[in-house]
């Protein structure tokens, strides 16, 4: 595992990031019509969520 210290300003600009990019990912899913990609981005769309709830709020 690895470890990243960060400020709380930091980590909320990091939070804030994830979490637009993942809603962009999200829309992505919706227009995607090619199974293999659109199973790529899902895969990628859960562990930025995991990271984004390892960094709580």
């Amino acid at each position: 595992m690895i470890r990243v210290d960060l400020t709380a300003e930091e980590r909320d600009v990091l939070h804030n990031i994830l979490s637009n990019y993942v809603s962009d990912l999200r829309m992505e899913i919706a227009d995607t019509d090619r199974q293999d990609f659109r199973e790529t981005i899902r895969k990628q769309k859960e562990i930025l969520q995991k990271i984004i709830d390892a960094l709580g709020k």
